[in-house]
């Protein structure tokens, strides 16, 4: 293609819309090693996308839980509160416990010298959402 009037990829990429869009677009800022480009090698890239994804997908279970919980308790002296504490779980679990859990599981890849594609972080943030659903329907603290 010409110069002028190509096609050319977007300057503005990062490491934000690598981990979100999960398309394998090298960035910018990340010449350190040729075998880093299109992976996530840093203990803090590794993390951030494994908090991000566990963010993303809590969120997706807890904003519709919250809307159904405000439109059936609309009316309900106490239970139109519940909502607030849905929306807001959604949001402390994974600042709580999914920031820790996401740095083990980067201090893992990273003491192994591994490096981590963006579906990786994906399937790390999800299965974190996916254990705290489990265990929330099961009822397995209830247990203990």
């Amino acid at each position: 293609m010409a110069e002028g009037g190509g096609a050319s990829p977007p300057e503005s990429g990062g490491l934000l819309q690598q981990i979100l869009s999960l398309r394998l677009i090298p960035r910018v800022g990340n010449a350190t090693s040729p075998a880093c480009v299109t992976a996530l090698c840093h203990f803090t890239e590794m993390w951030y996308g494994i908090f991000l994804w566990a963010l993303v997908s809590s969120l997706f279970f807890h904003i519709p839980a919250g809307l159904l919980a405000l439109f059936t308790l609309r009316r309900h002296r106490y239970g139109r509160f519940m909502p607030v504490s849905i929306f807001l779980m959604g949001l402390v679990g994974p600042l709580a416990a999914g920031t820790l859990t996401s740095a083990a599981i980067a201090g893992v890849y990273r003491a192994a010298g591994k490096k981590m594609i963006p579906f990786e972080a994906l399937t790390w943030g999800v299965g974190q959402t996916f254990c705290v659903v489990i265990i929330s329907f099961l009822r397995v603290l209830a247990t203990l």
